[in-house]
């Protein structure tokens, strides 16, 4: 009996570090850990992954309707400063041609002095600033074609305060109207045509500060 006493208080072994672990641990290590990985992975994938109803709303996307109304606002512009193609279309009949067939656009468009400034108006209040029923990608749009047509105040200026009759000053004035002109024109192709694609058309002067105004 005092020999057992002793033994109970004798030193047990240490336990071996090489010694394997038991199966059971590490079944419930797999079962509890290795699954979270892939669920992780895919959750973080799909919070970095935008959904399409966000991507449309922000304009990486457009519908037929959207691109055809993106598109017919680049003629806003052209349509108030055709009038300084008249150089242009006096020298080279081809341009006569080419845009014949806005000439019935180009009429009514003109057919009063209030209706340039009605068709801003509207636009800008009816379609820029109403988020509700258009797409950032038609007001985008509709926002650089108001802002490339606010910078056609810049040549008009021009023209009313030096208007020379010849000599060097007429050939500048040429020169700016004709420069002006094809601006207008370029953009009302590459506009339009970017628009009817469905992708987004990014003007020279004017696409940073639409940005700035499209919410």
């Amino acid at each position: 009996m005092a020999s057992s006493f002793l033994l109970s208080f004798a030193p047990r072994p240490p336990l071996s570090l090489s010694s394997p672990p038991k199966p059971y641990l590490l079944r419930h290590h797999q079962h509890h850990h290795l699954p979270t990985l892939p669920l992780l992975l895919r959750l973080e994938e799909r919070r970095r992954r935008p959904s399409s109803a966000a991507a449309a709303k922000n304009g990486d996307s457009a519908d037929p309707p959207d691109r055809v109304l993106s598109a017919a606002c680049y003629l806003y512009p052209f349509l108030d400063g055709v009038q300084y193609g008249r150089f242009v279309l006096a020298q080279f009949p081809f341009f006569q041609t080419l845009i014949q067939p806005l000439v019935p656009a180009i009429r009514l468009f003109r057919s009063s002095p209030v209706t340039p400034f009605l068709l801003f108006l509207t636009l800008y209040f009816a379609v820029v600033r109403n988020p509700s029923r258009f797409s950032r990608y038609v007001r985008f749009n509709t926002m650089q074609a108001i802002v490339l047509d606010v910078l056609l105040i810049f040549p008009d200026l021009l023209e009313r305060s030096f208007a020379p009759s010849d000599g060097v000053g007429y050939e500048i004035l040429q020169s700016v109207d004709s420069t002006v002109f094809f601006f207008l024109l370029v953009s009302l192709v590459y506009g339009s045509t970017a628009c009817l694609l469905g992708e987004i058309p990014r003007l020279p002067l004017v696409a940073d500060a639409a940005d700035r105004q499209v919410l």
